[in-house]
C-alpha cells in the first residue's frame, strides 16, 4: 500500500484510555499466563494505532498536505501523547509486579524491562500537565524555524537553506551567507533565548516533581541510557578532548593548505578543496534510480528493502513550495513501514541525509515483525548506529553518485564527521552545564557555550563575527531544544560507524554480516550489548577511541596527498 493511501484518523484518547485502564485491569485480575500475553497484544494493538495516526500526521503536515488540518492534530497529540505515556507507565508497572514476570523475560527478554523501568523513571501522572507544554514548546519551535526569513541574493530564505551558497567556491560569498544567516539568530536571539529558558524551567519543574535534583538524571533516564552514566558520558568527551581534537586541528591545518589561506576562518569550515567539494551527479529521479541500484547490489535485504520503499512511495525527498525543511525516518507501525522525509536542493549534503535516514529505515524494515514495538525501533543511542553506518558502508557506490568526485566526497565525509564528534561534545557539555545550572541568564549561556567551543575548537576563527564570538551558535542547534541530551548519542554511534568502516576495509563481507547482526536485534539489546554483537569495541573503554582513530588518520593523510 503506498503512503498516500495509507488512512488517518484521529486516536481517540478518552477512548484509549478508557479501553486501557480496562485491560490493566484485567491484566492484574488475571491468573493465566497465556490470558496476559493477549491483554500485552491487545495493548500494543492501541500504542501502534496511535503511534501510527500521529506519524502520519506529522509527516502530512510537514509535507504541507491540507497543513491546517493536520496542525490543528498536532496540538491535539501535544495534549494526548502525554496521557498516554502515563498509561503505558502504568502498564509497565504491572508488567514489573507481574506474577508471571521470569517467564516473560523468557519471552521478550530482559529489555522490555529495562525500558520500563526507564520509563517509569521520567513518566508520571504528576508531570502531565509539564509535559503537554513541553510538546507545545516543541511545536512553537519548530514553527518559529518556519516562519523566520532572511532575503538573500534575491532569493527568501529560511535558516536550513543557506548549504549551497556555504559550499561556494568564492570565499566571499560563503562569508556574506554565513553573515544572513547569522542575521537570522542575532534579530530573533530574545526569541530564542526566551522560548528556550522556557524548556530550561518546564524540564527543571518535571525534574523535581519526579524526585530529582534537576533535570540531568532524568534527562538519562529518557533517553534510556541502559548500562552507562554521566560520568561514563564524561570521559568519553575527554578521550575525544585527547584524540579527535588534536586530529581535527591537523587537517584545518591541511585544508588551510589546500584552500591556500593563511587561517581557515569560520565561513571557510565547509568548503575543503579550492577548486570546489564534491558536487553529486543527476537531479532527483537520477539519484533514486542510482539508490535502487546501490541497495540492490550491496545485499539482498537492502534489496527487498528499497524495492519496498519505491513501489509503496514510502520516502518524499522532492523540494516544493510550502513542504518544511528537515530530515528523518518515521515508523508506522499499523503498515509495518518506515517512511523517509528530506528535501532534495541538489547539495551534497543531501546524500549523506538520504542514506543516514535509510540506514533507520532499513532497520525498522529487518525488526518489522517484532511482536513488541519497543524492539521494532531501537533506542537512539543503538539506532544512530544503525544509520551512521549505513553512510559508510555505501561508500563503494559513492562513484554512482559523485563521479570522478567520489574520493573527495570520501574525504571530505570522514573529515566532516570527525569534525562533528568535536561538536557533538560541545553540545553535550554545554547541556549538562544548562540544566546543573537552570536559573542562569540567556547571556551567561551563550557565554558558557562559547568556553566549552574554545575548549573543543581552539582554532575556531569568527573573524568579526561579534554574535557568535559571544556564543551565539548553538541557537541554530535544534537537538538543544527538543531532545536535550539526544545529540552524544551521534557521537558514540559515529565512533561505532568508524570501527565498522576500519572492519569493512579488512573484510567487507565480515563487517556486513556484524552490521547486519545489529540490525536484527533491533530495540531489544541496550548500547552495550550490542556493541559486543556488533565485535565493536566499547567507546567507554580508555583507548578504544584512539586505536579507532589511528587507522583513519593514516588513512585520510594518505588520500589526502592525492587529492591535492
Amino acid at each position: 500500500m503506498k503512503f498516500s493511501e495509507f488512512e488517518y484518523k484521529r486516536a481517540n484518547i478518552k477512548e484509549i484510555e478508557k479501553e486501557f485502564n480496562q485491560l490493566i485491569s484485567k491484566f492484574e485480575s488475571s491468573e493465566s499466563y497465556e490470558n496476559q500475553i493477549e491483554i500485552i497484544k491487545q495493548i500494543n494493538e492501541i500504542r501502534s494505532e496511535f503511534a501510527s495516526m500521529k506519524s502520519i500526521a506529522e509527516i502530512r503536515k510537514n509535507q504541507g498536505v491540507d497543513k491546517e488540518f493536520y496542525l490543528k492534530e498536532i496540538d491535539y497529540y501535544d495534549e494526548a501523547e502525554p496521557i498516554l505515556d502515563t498509561l503505558v507507565c502504568e502498564y509497565y508497572k504491572n508488567l514489573s509486579e507481574y506474577k508471571f514476570k521470569d517467564r516473560l523475560k523468557e519471552t521478550f527478554g530482559e529489555q522490555l524491562f529495562n525500558l520500563a523501568d526507564m520509563k517509569m523513571r521520567c513518566i508520571s501522572k504528576d508531570i502531565i500537565e509539564e509535559l503537554q507544554q513541553e510538546n507545545k514548546l516543541v511545536s512553537e519551535y519548530l514553527k518559529l524555524g518556519q516562519e523566520i526569513t532572511t532575503e538573500f541574493e534575491g532569493e527568501t530564505l529560511k535558516r536550513y537553506e543557506f548549504d549551497s551558497y556555504f559550499n561556494s567556491k568564492d570565499r566571499t560569498m560563503r562569508k556574506r551567507a554565513y553573515e544572513a544567516q547569522t542575521e537570522i539568530f542575532e534579530k530573533n536571539d530574545d526569541k530564542y533565548g526566551n522560548l528556550f529558558d522556557r524548556f530550561v524551567k518546564v524540564r527543571h519543574r518535571m525534574a523535581l516533581k519526579m524526585g530529582y535534583e534537576n533535570f540531568v538524571d532524568m534527562g538519562y533516564a529518557r533517553m534510556n541510557r541502559i548500562g552507562y552514566n554521566k560520568e561514563m558520558v564524561a570521559s568519553f568527551r575527554n578521550e575525544v578532548l585527547e584524540h579527535i581534537v588534536p586530529l581535527n586541528k591537523k587537517l584545518v591545518e591541511l585544508q588551510a593548505k589546500r584552500l591556500r589561506v593563511g587561517t581557515v576562518k569560520y565561513y571557510d569550515e565547509p568548503v575543503h578543496f579550492l577548486n570546489g567539494n564534491a558536487e553529486i551527479k543527476g537531479d532527483v529521479d537520477t539519484i533514486i534510480k542510482s539508490t535502487l541500484k546501490m541497495y540492490e547490489e550491496l545485499s539482498e535485504e537492502t534489496k527487498g528493502f528499497f524495492k519496498m520503499m519505491v513501489e509503496n512511495e514510502l520516502f518524499d525527498v522532492e523540494n516544493r513550495e510550502g513542504k518544511e525543511g528537515g530530515g528523518y525516518c518515521e515508523y508506522i507501525p499499523k503498515y509495518k513501514s518506515p517512511f523517509i522525509y528530506t528535501v532534495y536542493r541538489g547539495t551534497v549534503e543531501d546524500f549523506g541525509v538520504f542514506t543516514h535516514e535509510a540506514g533507520h529505515a532499513f532497520q525498522n524494515y529487518i525488526c518489522s515483525d517484532y511482536s513488541m514495538p519497543e524492539y521494532v525501533t531501537a533506542c537512539e543511542d543503538v539506532a544512530e548506529i544503525h544509520s551512521m553506518t549505513m553512510e559508510l558502508l555505501t561508500e563503494p557506490w559513492f562513484k554512482d553518485f559523485f563521479g570522478e568526485d567520489a574520493d573527495k566526497y570520501k574525504f571530505s565525509h570522514v573529515c566532516d564527521a570527525l569534525s562533528l564528534i568535536s561538536y557533538i561534545a560541545v553540545v553535550d557539555e554545554f547541556q549538562h552545564y544548562i540544566y546543573e545550572n537552570p536559573n542562569i541568564s540567556h547571556e551567561q549561556r551563550k557565554k558558557h557555550w562559547r568556553e566549552i567551543e574554545k575548549k573543543y575548537f581552539p582554532y575556531k576563527d569568527y573573524e568579526d563575527n561579534d554574535f557568535l564570538n559571544n556564543g551565539g551558535y548553538w541557537l541554530r542547534q535544534s537537538h538543544i531544544f527538543w531532545g536535550p541530551f539526544y545529540y552524544i548519542d551521534y557521537g558514540l554511534a559515529q565512533i561505532c560507524a568508524f570501527n565498522f568502516w576500519n572492519k569493512a576495509r579488512e573484510d567487507r563481507e565480515n563487517a556486513w554480516e556484524d552490521y547486519m547482526k545489529v540490525c536484527r536485534v533491533g530495540g531489544s539489546k541496550s548500547f552495550l550489548e550490542v556493541v559486543e554483537i556488533g565485535g565493536l569495541k566499547n567507546p567507554f573503554v580508555k583507548g578504544s577511541v584512539e586505536s579507532i582513530i589511528k587507522p583513519m588518520e593514516k588513512w585520510i593523510l594518505e588520500i589526502e596527498k592525492g587529492l591535492i
